[in-house]
């Protein structure tokens, strides 16, 4: 059998070669942006009166802490909120640095279960265990 030999690797090293610099790019022209067909189209369109949802309208009892700020007739959840918010706003009771707080006067301590200063989200969980 005859044997073939593998041929001998040189060990010359390879000379770097100089760097090419790269050609300038060619400007693109931008092409003129068409017109949206989604745009067009809903412009075609009647817009939809959003419908609230049922639940939100539903009429909740209000309970003896809430009736010295809200009244004391049934009321949705967003009309208690809205009559909160002008509550709020009417006596200043939003804190002046930090917006997200409440400051509680004696009426919304009562709501608040005591506490003197609420976050704005904290607000809403302690509202909804006085309305049924």
């Amino acid at each position: 059998m005859a044997t073939k030999k593998a041929p001998a690797k040189k060990a010359a090293a390879k000379k770097a070669a100089p760097a090419k610099k790269a050609a300038p790019k060619k400007a693109v022209a931008k092409k003129a942006a068409a017109p949206k067909k989604a745009a067009a189209k809903k412009a075609a369109k009647p817009a939809k009166k959003r419908t609230p949802n049922p639940s939100f309208m539903k009429p909740m009892n209000v309970g003896e802490a809430l009736h010295a700020i809200v009244g004391s007739k049934p009321l949705p959840r967003t009309e208690v909120t809205k009559k909160l918010w002008e509550y709020i706003k009417k006596n200043k009771l939003q804190d002046a640095k930090e917006k997200r707080n409440i400051n509680a006067d004696a009426a919304l301590q009562k709501v608040f279960g005591g506490k003197k200063q609420v976050s704005m989200f904290e607000m809403t969980k302690l509202v909804n265990k006085h309305l049924s």
